[in-house]
């Protein structure tokens, strides 16, 4: 579409743009900048969108302007370096395997142009994809085409959380069709129950890696059955079992149709644990017995759970998995009870559990951090009867984040400029990280500053574009930030609401938390920002309760709630906040990662010992909110609120506000370096990957070699 306007010279835009390896690579995006900086900023920083709405004018000019020339053919040399590579990590270390590994997700979170993401597991899923690319390991990823994605949000005068659906333009979006291969129509038939479905795909290139995404929304389909796929976590059980067989069973066949044949499979999460089934089903019909066909299934099959609470886990009524898959054992070697008692603990009516099929059809299964490993092996243990619980096979590869996609541009510049240039292909390693040490605390401490300033820009910006426009009153422009001050000790409170979370903590005494907040020579101000499921009522009250208080004016509008939380304000959050709070009950948090975000970039985490800061938190890399196991849910809240305020009053806030006669703090800086080389190494998603590969993908590859052999 675009090669007919685009000029030859610069003919590989459209190339460039439909590959998201631009969202984690500067050169890339700078180029788009340079062609039209305001409508590279008016269309979300999406360059398919750009280049649809550009004045041709524009790109004409760019073809014979020298300076954007060289930006072009550094950024190009740059995308074929990083897409040709044949001496990638992966292929060095082990060779390419005989497949990809095929990655099954309900959502993968790459760029704010492609929502079809809700939180974190599309977040972790995004990262790990874009590692694999920049490693080289061969990847192959499948989730939703969701068309309304997850909803947009908006906060009403009385505090209650408006969703609001938006279509996705696919003309827009960085997507391309997916055609089948000949003898194949148009669309793949998958059974889903007594009816069959059309399905379509859409391919996402995301490095090197592809991503695959399933679309029910296809002519041949009922209006109904269009809607499956338009929106993530459909409250309404029947629905969801449809969305997770189509996610699951349809997945594997249009893999199949598609000509990909994977060596690995992983699922992350129970959403797409009927993979596992489908492939089951694949060996039943090639003739083996159902015990081989579920001991060559789990070989070469690792499963993810996040879940840290049984009641986290998808549940499907007996009734609802009969109405969906009696053909299984009405026509194949599989008898009723065997196949329900895939996913149930000890049979009978008992609801059938998606975690508990992923864990009984994987060989290779783990938690999501060191303290998330323990509690799910407990959690699950009756799933191996007799077995000590420290031998139950859950273990636990901790979650990391790309780090080329959250650090902020100016701590890139200023690692390079003090680790090295080659710092970003060696950010693994601890002793690269040591040289944080060497960067002059003036230095980064300037840096942390514009970052703060950035993100109070871009709040600002957000409530008077609002207020401009006339959607929102003088007390909703109040909580949405329009006071926040650009050099104000500022505390982010960013994740998905849930009561486990525990977002109104902070807010447990309200005269003491005033005093600390309007304190005329050390002020602080805190900002809220996420969503609430749109069936989960009582997050929505929680979230009501913390925006009513935004709107308190005794707070003197030094607490903002931020609507619409996405990865596009997500970037600005980690970058620019200067303290990144988590409270969650103990034991309930799997992971966490969007603290380690911020922990890269210098924002110290301060953060129940739950999820990964039980082992990331070294005791000068932030603070820790103590350990209240054993109490009531009631004094958890009053214990864990008097350590929230007694470090903010006694250690943080003092800590920040104590500057040399250059304005700078020392002890302050000292405490964010700490974060940054220790956090950087460890929890980064390079670390994480290769843990995947050498204790998950190599095993299971092992195992299907040998399964060859026989």
């Amino acid at each position: 579409m675009f090669r007919q306007k685009i000029p030859t010279r610069i003919g590989r835009l459209d190339e460039l743009a439909n590959n998201l390896w631009w969202s984690w690579h500067e050169r890339a995006r700078a180029l788009f900048q340079a062609l039209d900086s305001r409508l590279w900023e008016l269309t979300g920083y999406n360059p398919v969108k750009q280049l649809r709405d550009i004045n041709p004018d524009k790109l004409r000019a760019a073809a014979s302007d020298p300076a954007f020339l060289n930006l072009y053919d550094s950024a190009m040399s740059a995308f074929d370096a990083d897409i040709l590579a044949s001496d990638t990590w992966s292929a060095t270390r082990y060779g390419l395997p005989p497949g990809p590994v095929a990655y099954f997700s309900a959502e993968f979170a790459i760029h704010s142009c492609l929502p079809i993401y809700a939180g974190g597991l599309g977040i972790l899923a995004g990262d790990l994809c874009k590692e694999a690319s920049d490693s080289g390991l061969p990847l192959v990823g499948v989730g939703f085409m969701y068309p309304e994605g997850y909803f947009q949000q908006r906060i009403s005068a009385e505090g209650w959380q408006q969703e609001v659906y938006h279509r996705l333009d696919f003309d827009e979006a960085p997507i391309q069709p997916w055609p089948l291969p000949p003898p194949s129509g148009p669309w793949l038939k998958v059974q889903v129950g007594d009816k069959s479905l059309c399905i379509g795909a859409w391919r996402v290139c995301i490095g090197r890696v592809n991503l695959c995404l399933l679309d029910t929304n296809v002519a041949a389909n009922s209006p109904e059955d269009r809607q499956l796929s338009a929106r993530l976590y459909t409250a309404d059980q029947e629905q969801r079992i449809q969305q997770e067989i189509i996610l699951g069973i349809g997945g594997v066949q249009m893999l199949r149709a598609l000509g990909i044949k994977p060596a690995v499979w992983h699922a992350n999460e129970g959403h797409t644990a009927f993979m596992m089934l489908e492939r089951i089903r694949e060996e039943v019909e090639g003739g083996v017995t159902f015990a081989e066909a579920l001991r060559r299934v789990r070989a070469t099959t690792v499963f993810t759970t996040h879940t840290p609470v049984p009641a986290g886990s998808d549940v499907f009524p007996v009734g609802l998995v009969e109405k969906y898959f009696h053909h299984y054992w009405e026509v194949r070697a599989i008898d009723r009870e065997t196949f329900l008692r895939l996913g149930q603990q000890d049979g009978g009516d008992e609801p059938f559990n998606m975690t508990v099929l992923g864990l009984k059809t994987a060989e290779h299964c783990n938690g999501v951090s060191q303290l998330h490993g323990g509690v799910a092996r407990k959690m699950w243990r009756g799933l191996w009867p007799g077995t000590e619980e420290d031998k139950v096979p859950i273990s636990h590869i901790t979650n990391g984040v790309h780090v080329s996609s959250w650090i902020a541009p100016e701590l890139y510049e200023l690692y390079r400029k003090y680790l090295g240039p080659v710092w970003i292909k060696r950010h693994f390693d601890p002793e690269v990280l040591q040289y944080v040490a060497d960067i002059p605390d003036d230095e980064l401490w300037a840096s942390r500053q514009i970052l703060r300033r950035k993100l109070i820009r871009i709040i600002l910006n957000r409530a008077q574009e609002r207020w401009a426009r006339g959607e929102v009153t003088s007390q909703q422009v109040l909580a949405m930030g329009a006071l926040l001050d650009v050099d104000v000790l500022t505390i982010a409170f960013v994740r998905r609401f849930a009561e486990y979370k525990r977002p109104a903590l902070i807010f447990q005494d309200i005269e003491r938390l005033k005093k600390i907040i309007n304190d005329p020579w050390r002020p602080v101000q805190i900002v809220f920002a996420g969503k609430s499921h749109p069936a989960d009522t009582a997050s929505k009250g929680l979230l009501q309760q913390v925006y009513r208080l935004a709107a308190d004016r005794e707070f003197q509008g030094r607490i903002a709630f931020v609507e619409d939380y996405d990865m596009h304000l997500a970037r600005y959050l980690v970058q620019g906040a200067d303290v990144w709070l988590n409270a969650p009950r103990r034991l309930q948090e799997a992971c966490g990662t969007s603290g380690m975000k911020a922990a890269i970039n210098g924002v110290p985490h301060f953060s129940v010992r739950d999820g990964w800061w039980h082992e990331g938190y070294n005791g000068a890399n932030g603070w820790a909110i103590g350990d209240s196991l054993g109490m009531t849910p009631g004094e958890q809240d009053n214990t864990d609120a008097e350590t929230i305020y007694r470090l903010l009053e006694r250690e943080i806030v003092p800590l920040f506000y104590d500057r040399d006669t250059r304005d700078v703090p020392r002890d302050w800086i000292r405490v964010v370096k700490e974060s940054i080389k220790s956090v950087i190494p460890a929890f980064c998603a390079r670390r994480m990957l290769r843990e995947y590969i050498e204790r998950m993908y190599v095993p299971a590859l092992q195992s299907a070699k040998k399964q060859e052999s026989h």
